[in-house]
């Protein structure tokens, strides 16, 4: 919920010590931390303040596969009842749009029995929406960072005679204007950013976020009662599908380059029809079997761009111009002036791979072609 693939802020001196030394070992990229992992950090320093009077400078905290980095503190505050700490959020090497974030956490002595609540403070969002794994109301803190922090507080108080009985409010500072960076409020998460992480820890260009991303809002379209939903490779695709469809913002999934995430999760958690839509040349990676449709991963192959020409009635002489053309839309005009239709071959052949990956799942699937002015230039059958 909230943090993919978009551009970061600035670093500051407040990232966790040791993060420059987490390397990716096939890459050479440094893994940073998730807001969860800071927002823990945040918390374990704020409530050890509150029972001690002392903030730990850096902290130490548990991840869930048990690595134990340390994080400096960039704010500080004790006042009477209540432990403010702030952790700027280090993303590593992946360009995170957290990445800079002071996250906060401010925790708050409750009576005897009341366990650990969490709040949204400013910048945090709050669930306006089923669908999520939060109920509407509750702010936007993933289950495994609450987890984390309920797991650090009773460490705490444990450790220093606490009843481990808090409110831990948490904000961003900026949150709500980074979070329409975001999908959280296509997803109902309004008012900021969501606290997440199922490790703490982010790994650079694994796209966890934005697949995950992917993922809620299937969850949020069912929890809507949407039967048809749309995958789309960016705005203008999404334009186009709500010009033929009249679909509502909910049933709109950004799918990105990401056609095999939403195939594999709706074979899991199907929808009565799903509308794939996208340019023409990313489509025709997916006809080709391509499930990632980024440029980095997969290319368009113009040669399989030839044989489809060929089913649809080329001669010899334009599959040739085809498989020799620079791009797809060269590859695509040739043979609108020739009158043979490789959008609908693309359209049709990529709908029979998505088709293949659902595995029979009760799924209907169309696909749809559009050039980069929003033009549709083919489609496929939902049969």
């Amino acid at each position: 919920m909230g943090g993919a693939s978009d551009a970061g802020g600035t670093r500051d001196s407040g990232q966790a010590k040791g993060g420059r030394r987490a390397q990716l070992e096939h890459t050479g990229l440094r893994h940073g931390w998730t807001t969860g992992a800071c927002a823990t950090a945040a918390t374990t320093a704020a409530y050890t303040a509150l029972l001690t009077g002392e903030f730990p400078d850096p902290v130490t905290i548990t991840l869930p596969r048990g690595q134990t980095p340390s994080f400096a503190l960039a704010a500080e505050e004790l006042t009477g009842e209540c432990a403010m700490a702030g952790v700027v959020k280090d993303a590593g090497d992946d360009p995170d749009v957290t990445h800079g974030a002071l996250i906060r956490a401010t925790v708050r002595r409750l009576p005897a029995g009341s366990g650990v609540v969490f709040a949204a403070g400013p910048g945090v969002g709050t669930v306006t929406r089923p669908g999520l794994p939060l109920p509407v109301g509750e702010a936007a803190v993933n289950p495994v960072p609450r987890r984390m922090m309920r797991e650090h507080v009773a460490e705490v108080a444990a450790r220093h005679g606490g009843a481990g009985d808090v409110e831990i409010t948490l904000s961003v500072d900026h949150g709500a204007e980074i979070a329409r960076s975001t999908w959280n409020p296509r997803l109902g998460i309004l008012g900021g950013l969501s606290i997440l992480g199922t490790t703490g820890i982010v790994v650079p260009y694994s796209c966890s976020a934005w697949i995950d991303s992917i993922r809620r809002g299937v969850d949020v379209a069912r929890a809507a009662g949407r039967t048809h939903v749309a995958g789309c490779t960016g705005s203008t695709s999404e334009k186009t599908v709500v010009t033929e469809y009249g679909l509502p913002e909910d049933a709109l999934l950004d799918m990105g380059d990401f056609a095999g995430a939403v195939l594999k999760y709706l074979r899991r958690h199907p929808v009565d029809r799903l509308t794939i839509c996208g340019g023409f040349a990313k489509l025709s990676k997916l006809a080709a079997g391509h499930l990632d449709l980024h440029s980095g991963r997969s290319q368009v192959d113009k040669g399989f761009l030839a044989e489809l020409a060929r089913l649809g009635g080329a001669d010899e002489a334009l599959a040739a111009a085809v498989a020799d053309a620079n791009t797809g839309l060269a590859a695509l005009q040739l043979c609108q002036a020739a009158g043979t239709p490789l959008g609908d071959l693309v359209a049709a052949r990529a709908r029979d791979e998505a088709l293949a990956v659902l595995r029979g799942a009760p799924v209907a699937v169309d696909v749809i072609c559009v050039d980069r002015a929003g033009t549709v230039v083919g489609r496929s059958s939902t049969r």
